[in-house]
């Protein structure tokens, strides 16, 4: 296995990697909407923090060595799920290749935030 890190994306904020990279796969921790640059929360509404997660994914994905065209799955946890269908409507621009997914609405995500997602892809 390999850990992958990188100054991209948020540090972990717990005992946890930001992906493993294992056979052809990596699997990355779920993203929350945190700045890389500041560590702070991106404010605002489901869609902003929806395209923080993203940029962040694309990071760690992009340190791993795959991208969003080779997604298999996702997990995605929304804080309210009448939030559905603004959360797709920034994912799908994201994920085209309609990786398989599970979509819930939880109780609570860490700092309070609206969105979370992980990821398994391919290696490019």
């Amino acid at each position: 296995m390999k850990v992958i890190s990188t100054d991209k994306a948020p540090a972990a904020i717990g005992p946890y990697s930001q992906a493993i990279v294992t056979g052809n796969y990596v699997f990355t921790s779920g993203q929350i909407p945190i700045v890389p640059e500041t560590g702070e929360i991106r404010e605002g509404c489901v869609m902003c923090q929806t395209e923080q997660v993203m940029k962040n994914l694309q990071a760690v994905l992009e340190a791993a060595g795959a991208g969003f065209e080779t997604a298999v799955k996702t997990t995605c946890f929304l804080a309210d799920m009448a939030d559905f269908a603004k959360f797709n409507s920034i994912y799908e621009q994201y994920f085209v290749n309609k990786p398989a997914r599970s979509c819930v609405a939880v109780k609570d995500l860490p700092k309070g935030v609206k969105v979370e997602v992980e990821v398994i892809a391919e290696l490019k």
